[in-house]
């Protein structure tokens, strides 16, 4: 008997697929399959994959589709009563499997979120994330878990009649397809829990800013403008959603102080407003840049300001490069 699938999609990641499978196969809960699924992988992470023996690896080698096709694949090949997602980049607990698969049986839960540690690749540091701790709920009666809960698939256990009853499935050909997957998963869960253990290792790279850093960055204004459009009838979510909304697009303009094209930077920051002020009016006065600190909410409210900064940010960069 299956209990529980974990997805991992594979991607050139020869470097760290030893550390992420051997977490897998050392899990304390034996009941699993792994479904690794290389998506047209260069290099050797095939070989490494075939060196493993465990008989709860199900390897499927299939040509270059991207993310979000790639967990779909692996949620249709899924045979156990949960799924996880784990990137080939990232490990897990030991426990992790054991922890969770406890708390969604004992407490009859669709969807369980754990905390997780970002861990720096050079240094080997790591940094708590805690999500904050709720009761037993659903979206309904907790609407600020679209702000609380972080938004990518791989910190969650998930019912996998939740994903394949209400044929939930990940965004394919954009980037940033996490986001509309993990909030469609909160809203259809009928009962959502929270377990306040670290069980997550997010390995951050020198190079995690090349999302931003290319013309990628597009996508995020369609992934938002999904994300509303899949609340759009419902009223009640609209104040939590403009803050949503408000938050990522603001993150991610700010983010293009390491973008290398000065051109994309500037494209995007003017895309990224103009859509604000078409679908948020009264953007400049969201509850999110409450928050904020005085220097800082005056920058990300402003376009102007943002390019200066970005621009700055930029050169200061380029210059301290230049000096090694």
């Amino acid at each position: 008997m299956t209990d529980i699938s974990i997805i991992v999609p594979i991607y050139n990641a020869e470097k760290y697929l030893k550390t992420c499978v051997d977490s897998l196969i050392n899990q304390t809960k034996k009941e699993l399959e792994f479904i690794l699924v290389n998506d047209g992988s260069t290099d050797a992470s095939e070989k490494i994959i075939k060196s493993y023996s465990d008989k709860r690896i199900k390897y499927y080698k299939n040509k270059n589709q991207g993310i979000g096709k790639t967990r779909n694949f692996g949620i249709n090949k899924a045979k156990g009563k949960y799924i996880m997602f784990l990137d080939s980049d990232d490990y897990l607990d030991i426990n992790a499997c054991k922890e969770l698969f406890k708390k969604a049986e004992e407490e009859n839960l669709d969807l369980v979120i754990n905390n997780f540690y970002r861990v720096d690749e050079v240094t080997k540091t790591q940094e708590e994330v805690i999500i904050e701790p709720f009761k037993n709920t659903t979206l309904k009666d907790n609407k600020e878990l679209l702000l609380n809960i972080n938004l990518a698939p791989w910190n969650k256990l998930y019912k996998t009649t939740l994903l394949k009853d209400n044929n939930i499935k990940f965004v394919e050909d954009l980037k940033y397809e996490d986001a509309p997957f993990v909030i469609e998963t909160i809203d259809k869960a009928k009962k959502i829990g929270h377990i306040n253990k670290f069980l997550n290792y997010y390995v951050i790279h020198k190079n995690s800013e090349t999302t931003v850093r290319d013309d990628r960055i597009y996508d995020i204004i369609e992934i938002v403008d999904k994300i509303r459009n899949y609340f759009s009838k419902r009223k009640e979510f609209t104040e939590i959603v403009d803050k949503l909304s408000v938050r990522i697009l603001t993150n991610y303009t700010i983010q293009q102080r390491v973008q290398e094209k000065e051109e994309t930077a500037n494209n995007f920051i003017n895309l990224a407003f103009r859509y604000m002020k078409e679908n948020i009016p009264d953007y400049k006065n969201n509850k999110y840049y409450k928050g904020r600190g005085l220097l800082r909410r005056t920058i990300e409210k402003n376009k102007f300001l943002t390019k200066i900064y970005c621009q700055l940010y930029r050169k200061k960069r380029i210059i301290k490069e230049e000096t090694k």
